[in-house]
């Protein structure tokens, strides 16, 4: 550990940690709204990885003890333990230092963790007003069939680029996958519910990456 790195410690605030959690996760549910047991399972997974995130950024920097660690006065910072170096992208690009470096992450992380919340709330209004017998194929629908799904993973991106750490890097790939495998399940149902006004709206409209050649309006 490098000699001043404990003076700039800005870890150990735990209230934020669960503020931020509770307030994130309070968003996932009200968007998602899960009922069913697999649907909670999922929720499980967003859980963890929220939890790994907020308390490497604001309680407990596990990541950076290990780095500091191995690497020792090879660390590309002096100061690990204050904030600004927490970000790890700018860490070992050597841009740390650079306050236009740190706007620049700043306005792409949060660019996409607002535009993620952004389809999360479109694809929510859309079937809250929808009809219970009616598929919903119009608005962001029209794009992306899983537009609530794709915003949480534009929102975890964007935590990830913003604040990586080893946990978290480990547990994206398992959290995108029980959302697919999620979306999957809701597509059989709807599929036996629709049946071919569904395959029509599958052939047509792609799962997660949208095709802006399509008509449709948000």
């Amino acid at each position: 550990m490098h000699g001043e790195s404990m003076g700039n410690y800005a870890y150990g605030l735990w209230p934020v940690v669960v503020f931020n959690i509770i307030l994130f996760l309070l968003f996932a549910i009200g968007f998602l709204r899960p009922k069913k047991k697999f649907e909670w399972r999922s929720m499980g997974a967003l859980v963890g990885f929220l939890a790994a995130l907020f308390t490497e950024m604001y309680g407990f920097p596990l990541t950076i003890f290990f780095l500091t660690s191995l690497m020792g006065n090879r660390y590309p910072v002096l100061d690990p333990f204050s904030h600004p170096s927490g970000h790890l992208v700018l860490v070992f690009l050597g841009l740390s230092q650079f306050p236009a470096a740190m706007i620049v992450l700043h306005i792409i992380t949060n660019g996409l963790i607002f535009l993620g919340l952004y389809l999360m709330y479109s694809g929510w209004m859309k079937i809250y007003k929808a009809k219970e017998d009616k598929l919903v194929t119009d608005g962001i629908y029209s794009y992306v069939r899983h537009p609530q799904y794709l915003g949480l993973f534009l929102i975890t991106v964007g935590f990830l680029i913003q604040w990586p750490s080893a946990v978290t890097l480990i547990m994206w790939p398992l959290l995108t996958f029980a959302y697919y495998k999620l979306s999957r399940r809701e597509e059989w149902e709807l599929m036996s519910k629709f049946q071919q006004e569904f395959l029509e709206y599958k052939k047509e409209v792609p799962a997660f990456i949208p095709k802006f050649s399509r008509r449709g309006h948000f």
